[in-house]
């Protein structure tokens, strides 16, 4: 049978797509590295929304194996991802946060070039209490004097109880249950709300123009005397740890709030409550995009990796399967324009990436 040459360029691009994946894979990871299964990582605040798309996925297209979705963290993820592009590699990366300057850049340099950035919806970094909780009001600047390892750039943090901080709060010791630094929920607390209580000092502007990497250990840097708890990446167990410890707040997810009504509620934040009306509409403090990113590299090599990324656009507005997930649909003009993503592959520049 005679190729005509254009017909065997063709064949010959899709053949080293196929093998170039092939080549950097795991041999343990199936024949010639192969892998025939999605693995995805990242957000543990991502976790839920990925595995109800994973869940769709399977009775979508029978016969094809359930994607692999990890919750390692956000920034444990992206390491991850940006290690490379092959079989061992991950596909996706779930992140409640976009990626950073400094991730798209290693990502670069270890040959994952072309990325697509897809945002799925909108997360609040809730802050919540048991039922049984002393009914505790927040705002940024009490959240950072209570939190901070040396508030201001001054003295090791003393502060004990809430009072301590602000007298208009109970005289109970300050007890947060949070996410650790690998965390994209804690790179959202770090700059939705540490940073803007540390900007309640003037001083702290001129600091950032002067030293940012002071400027930045000064607002961000949480204390370790144990007010506040490392609870890894399961969210779950800070749900847990506030039934067993009343008086503690913990700070996780939107939806994980709203999973847990029934034994949790909501500290507000500005006396600003985090519901899904003040979270959509970016009234809540603490309101951040969620995004997913692919590898381009992968898209024909891992089967079914398409079809995934399209059960997040026919699934992530309102009245979607993750919406009732508890995931916060984004505005209409930016589920447009990420459905339009998805459908043409477009891959992300990295110029505006901070």
């Amino acid at each position: 049978m005679e190729i005509d040459v254009k017909t065997f360029a063709l064949l010959a691009a899709a053949a080293t797509g196929v093998l170039s994946l092939a080549a950097c894979g795991d041999q343990s990871s199936g024949a010639g590295g192969t892998r025939d299964q999605i693995r995805a990582v990242g957000s543990s605040t991502v976790y839920p929304f990925a595995t109800a798309a994973a869940e769709l996925f399977v009775q979508s297209n029978p016969g094809m194996k359930s994607p692999i979705i990890e919750s390692t963290g956000t920034g444990g993820g992206m390491k991850l991802f940006c290690a490379g592009v092959g079989a061992q590699h991950p596909d996706i990366e779930d992140a409640s946060r976009r990626m950073k300057k400094s991730e798209f850049d290693q990502c670069q340099a270890n040959g994952v070039k072309d990325i697509i950035e897809v945002q799925i919806g909108v997360d609040g970094l809730a802050f919540a209490e048991s039922k049984e909780g002393p009914g505790l009001s927040l705002t940024p600047k009490i959240v950072y004097e209570a939190l901070a390892a040396n508030p201001y750039g001054e003295d090791a943090n003393k502060a004990q109880t809430w009072k301590d901080v602000d007298a208009s709060l109970p005289a109970i010791p300050i007890s947060v249950f949070g996410p650790p630094s690998t965390s994209g929920t804690r790179d959202s607390l770090a700059e939705l709300i540490l940073e803007v209580g540390c900007r309640t000092d003037p001083a702290m502007a001129a600091l950032k123009e002067k030293n940012e990497d002071e400027y930045k250990a000064t607002c961000t840097r949480i204390r370790e005397d144990g007010k506040y708890v490392d609870s890894g990446e399961n969210d779950n167990l800070i749900v847990q740890k506030l039934g067993a410890n009343p008086n503690a707040v913990g700070v996780f997810g939107f939806s994980f709030l709203e999973e847990n009504k029934n034994t949790l509620k909501d500290v507000p934040i500005n006396g600003i409550p985090a519901t899904y009306d003040t979270v959509s509409t970016g009234q809540y403090p603490g309101a951040r995009p969620l995004y997913i990113y692919v590898k381009k590299a992968h898209m024909q090599a891992v089967p079914g990796l398409q079809a995934y990324l399209n059960i997040f656009a026919s699934n992530w507005g309102p009245g979607g399967v993750l919406a009732r997930r508890g995931m916060v649909p984004a505005p209409d003009d930016v589920r447009k324009a990420n459905a339009e993503t998805v459908k043409s592959l477009t891959v992300l520049d990295g110029a505006d990436l901070k």
